[in-house]
């Protein structure tokens, strides 16, 4: 079977922003830590709670701080179990802070922030954070129907297109099926701020799919 030849891809207009008409709901619940024994010492174990937010959109900051406290008066510091690859942790307030990427859609469970006073531990229960890809900007991408297999003999069953896109060229995480051979064009949504790349193919009835064609490139701002 001969590989079909995908022509050019190119964006044909800027990326446009809408504003957005109503806001996700965050989950959010409050979060208490159980109280630990106070040891022999005479030592009260500290106390931490607070409502981590539980989704946040590609793109967007997400940012959680717990409230902790100490009976008596000793300095704190935190550690976290579970923490998410895009966001950072600061181990002197125990604020949870990042903006996750295209790539790192998906949700993020088990994540446990803590607070030690240098002899008693308490921690808040599990958490999780939900990252959803919704953006506000698009970009039209056209090209141009291919007529001719790779050998160069006609092409006489286009089925359609497939758009490949992600944020670091050569990586297309996201995939577009357009099952219609007479479209020229198509509008991707939902993009949030970043750099973007496109790249496409085309496929015959047998499903034979060809090679990427160039590399289209569109900012988000």
């Amino acid at each position: 079977m001969h590989r079909k030849y995908f022509d050019y891809l190119w964006p044909v207009v800027s990326v446009t922003t809408l504003a957005l008409g109503g806001c996700l709901t965050n989950g959010e619940s409050e979060t208490t830590s159980a109280s630990i024994s106070d040891d022999p010492s005479g030592n009260i174990a500290p106390t931490i709670s607070g409502s981590p937010r539980g989704s946040t959109k590609v793109g967007e900051m997400y940012a959680f701080t717990p409230t902790a406290s100490d009976a008596d008066g000793d300095a704190l510091t935190f550690s976290i179990e579970g923490r998410p690859s895009w966001a950072t942790f600061d181990s002197n307030d125990g604020s949870l802070t990042g903006m996750p990427t295209l790539g790192e859609v998906g949700t993020y469970a088990g994540i446990r922030i803590s607070v030690s006073d240098g002899s008693a531990v308490a921690a808040m229960p599990q958490f999780s954070i939900s990252v959803t890809q919704v953006g506000t900007g698009s970009a039209t991408l056209a090209w141009s129907a291919p007529t001719q297999n790779e050998d160069g003999t006609p092409l006489a069953d286009l089925a359609g297109y497939k758009i490949y896109y992600g944020v670091s060229q050569g990586n297309y995480p996201n995939q577009i099926r357009v099952d219609n051979p007479g479209l020229t064009s198509y509008v991707v949504d939902n993009l949030s701020p970043d750099t973007y790349f496109f790249v496409s193919t085309a496929f015959n009835n047998n499903g034979v799919e060809s090679s990427f064609s160039n590399v289209a490139i569109k900012t988000v701002d």
